[in-house]
Parts: C-alpha cells; structure tokens; sequence
C-alpha cells in the first residue's frame, strides 16, 4: 500500500488554503508530505457465493455475489443483454433495492426484449431495472428502456428516475462509426438522453434539447434544477454541460424537453486546454455559453467524425473549455464532480493512451453555487489510477472511481482526506480482456456496493462487509 501514498506535489491536485472535500490533497502537497492511507489492507481472491469462481480480488472480511450475467433469462423470459454499463439504486420494500442499469450495446443488432416498444427495433442497447436483497439474491428483472445505443451511463433523479445517455451520434443520417455496423439500418437518430422512471418502463422519448452527441453521464443539482451532463468523444475534445429544463423536474415529477443546452468555458480564457497537466492547486472561474443547434439536422449524410462533433464544436466557438474523455459524474452536496479519463500530463513508463488525450486520468469538481471549476486529483502514474471512468460517492463522501485501463482493473477510493486506495481488483475473464469495473453505486444505508463488469460476459455483483473500518 505504499505506492499508494502521496510524496510529492506531482500527485496533489489542489492548492493549500483550499476549504471543503478534498482540501486535505493540497495541504500534504504543499508540505511534501506522505498520508496514510485509510483503505481496507491488502487483496486477496474472494470465491463468488453464487458459483465458487474467483472473479473479484478484496480486503479480508468482504463478500459478493454476481447476478443478471449476460444471456440469462429476465423475469419476462428474454434475455438479458451484454454490456452491463452505468448503473443507480433506489430503496424498495423490505430492505430491498431497485437497480436501473445500462447496457452499452452498439450497431443494429436488434432490440432486446419487447420489439413492440422499442425506440428503434434495430439497436441493442437500451436499461434493464432489477429488485434485488442487499446480498445479489434477484427478485424480479426486466428490460426498461429498449431500442436505444451505446446507453453507457447516466445518473439517479431525486423524483426516482434515472437519466440513461447515448454515446453516439449513430442513425440513418450519418456514417457508420468505426466500431462497425450499419447505420442505414437504423431506424431513429441516435445520441440523445432518455428518462427511465424507477417503477414502469419508460416512454422511449429523447429529451432532444438536451443536444445530440456523445452523451456519458447526467448530474443533478436540486437547488437549481440544472441537469450537468458529460461528453466522451473518443477521438477528439469533450466538453462539460448543462441542460436548463423549461420548469424544475422535481416539481414537473419528470425532465422536460423544451429547454437550453449551455457548454462551460473559463471565464477569460476562451477554448482553455483542460485536458493537458494541470498545476497543482488549479482552480477556474467559469461561465456558461449557449448551443444554438443542440439537435442538428445533418444533410448529405456527413461522416460519424463530423457528426459527433457538431454540437461541440459551437460551443468551443463561443469560448467553451476543452476536456478529454469526460465520462463519469455525480452530485454530492453541492458539487458535480466528474472524471476526464485520458486528461493529465503523461504519465512516465506508461503508454499513451488511444484517443484524444495523453494523461491517465482527472477527477474534477464543480461547485454549483459558485461556478468554480477545481481540479481534485490527476494520476502521477498508472499504478495509482489507471483511466478512470463511472464514479459515486460513498455515504462517508469517499469517491468510487471505476477503471477502464490496459491492465489490471480496479474500484478505487478518493476519500475526503485525499488518500488514494485499492478496494479491489477484477480477475482475468478469459477471452474479454477488455473487460472493466462500471456502474458502482451504494444502495440503501450504504449496507451494499452494487457494480457492474463492462464485458461482453458482463454481470453485475452485490459487494458487503466492514466498511467502517476504511473511509467508505
């Protein structure tokens, strides 16, 4: 666990002086000095109560179970598809949870589940909502949401709905995208944000105002009503969003189309590079620039590079900020804190990774209230956080951050206090090495961590044990 501690300014991401969460990453920046690290000690190979396979390496004491593995059966009788991707809990009877989950299924393969209520029959993606024990044990499963792509992540509702966005501009309007697949058999357009409410199955209607691109995931503020969303455009700069709905969803019961899509920027500093390294202690005023086009009409079918970039691209016009690979996010008190997953310096002895941005990983925080942009943590080095993804917070108000890296995968912790720590890892699958950790989020009293694995295997798992014993 040594290599996890924090010796030099080159691994502090905040300034000294710095008040609230995460200011404890400054002080021992400046100071130079190491922190002891409040994880759970060291892993070892944990067997599945559902089948006896190692699949999760964990700190003594801790126990799982996988469950809703791709191809078995839904309550329903369908199957259930790959992909396991974005996840969020909400309390249910009895001590129980309702899981919504995300499937990030791309190309027209077919919707799954019933065709009838599909938003387009020739895409695969789509959530799933699950009522599940505090122990993995299902009670009931079915599709929710069908008909959609590349449903990657999203983001829980204070009004018990869960926001799921498409990463991906795909549809018969434009080209193909370069991971394969025919977008002239599809039916719809593509890449928009969908409202999955907890109990009943979703109207399939896009929420278009809030733009047409790679969306990743959805962050709600209740003392504004704004809706912060991510974008993950692979192969060139992401920005940072909100949708202004035209009435407050928790008063409307539901998010409402019709409103304004707005793009961050720094406040004099138009198109900032905040993707490259960042200096210790970074922190911005910000503004906001509208999108005039949030949903435009592509003619001549242009290409899916094209495409993709169409919304963005007036934003950054306009002055707004310039991010890697912005992917997971979520609310806590206040603030948005949301994960650039290649945005940093690069990191030595590591390999660039593909896509636009050479760093192995940021995690940001924006305050609501005050428009101020900060930087929390960026990876000094692969061994500490390898392109971290999905994120949420524990009932401490600790960071979960998921991995999507080259190597081992892992879930780890960013407490309050600034300390970095391995909670666990995920075994070899074989056959799917790209395999990695999605959609962690804490049900009910913080009893259980449920999560996903990303795979084409994918599954999700029920983790519990002495969380009072680390800063979950």
């Amino acid at each position: 666990m040594d290599r996890r501690r924090f010796l030099t300014r080159a691994t502090m991401t905040m300034a000294a002086g710095i008040a609230g969460p995460f200011a404890g990453v400054a002080c021992a920046g400046e100071r130079g000095e190491a922190k002891p690290v409040r994880g759970y000690g060291p892993l070892r190979p944990v067997a599945d109560l559902r089948d006896g396979k190692v699949r999760l390496h964990l700190p003594d004491g801790f126990a799982y179970r996988s469950f809703s593995a791709a191809g078995e059966k839904f309550s329903d009788g369908s199957a259930v598809p790959g992909r396991h991707d974005g996840m969020a809990a909400f309390a249910a009877p009895r001590g129980t949870a309702y899981l919504v989950r995300n499937h990030e299924v791309n190309g027209p393969v077919g919707a799954f589940g019933d065709k009838g209520k599909a938003y387009d029959r020739m895409a695969g993606g789509g959530t799933s909502t699950l009522r599940v024990t505090r122990y993995g044990e299902v009670m009931r499963s079915g599709p929710s949401l069908t008909g959609t792509m590349m449903n990657c992540s999203g983001g829980p509702m204070p009004w018990k709905s869960w926001v799921t966005c498409e990463e991906t501009v795909n549809g018969p309007d434009v080209g193909d995208d370069h991971s394969g697949g025919d977008n002239s058999r599809l039916a719809r357009r593509h890449g928009y944000i969908f409202e999955v409410p907890v109990l009943g199955a979703a109207t399939a209607k896009p929420i278009r105002s809030a733009g047409r691109f790679a969306h990743e995931s959805a962050a709600f503020d209740p003392a504004s009503g704004a809706l912060y969303l991510t974008e993950d455009c692979f192969r060139f700069a992401s920005g940072f969003y909100r949708y202004l709905p035209p009435a407050n969803p928790v008063k409307a019961g539901r998010l409402l189309d019709g409103g304004r899509l707005q793009m961050l920027a720094v406040k004099g500093s138009p198109r900032q590079d905040l993707s490259a390294g960042q200096r210790p202690g970074a922190v911005y005023p910000t503004t906001w620039v509208d999108i005039d086009d949030p949903d435009p009409t592509f003619t001549g079918k242009p290409s899916n590079d094209e495409a993709v970039q169409a919304v963005g691209r007036q934003g950054r016009a306009k002055g707004a900020a310039i991010f890697s690979r912005l992917e997971g996010a979520i609310h806590h008190q206040g603030t948005v804190y949301f994960v650039s997953t290649q945005g940093g310096a690069p990191v030595p002895d590591a390999p660039v990774p593909d896509g636009f941005g050479k760093g192995h990983g940021q995690v940001w925080a924006y305050e609501t209230a005050s428009g101020r942009l900060k930087l929390v943590y960026e990876s000094p080095r692969a061994s500490m956080l390898d392109l971290p993804d999905n994120v949420t917070v524990s009932p401490r108000g600790t960071l979960v951050l998921c991995e999507d890296g080259d190597g081992d995968n892992y879930l780890r912790g960013l407490s309050r206090q600034g300390e970095i720590f391995d909670f666990c890892r995920l075994a070899p699958i074989s056959g799917d090495a790209g395999a990695e950790f999605a959609g962690s989020t804490f049900g009910p009293g913080g009893h259980t961590l449920y999560a996903n694995i990303q795979s084409r295997q994918g599954m999700s798992f029920a983790i519990w044990g002495p969380w009072q014993r680390g800063a979950f």
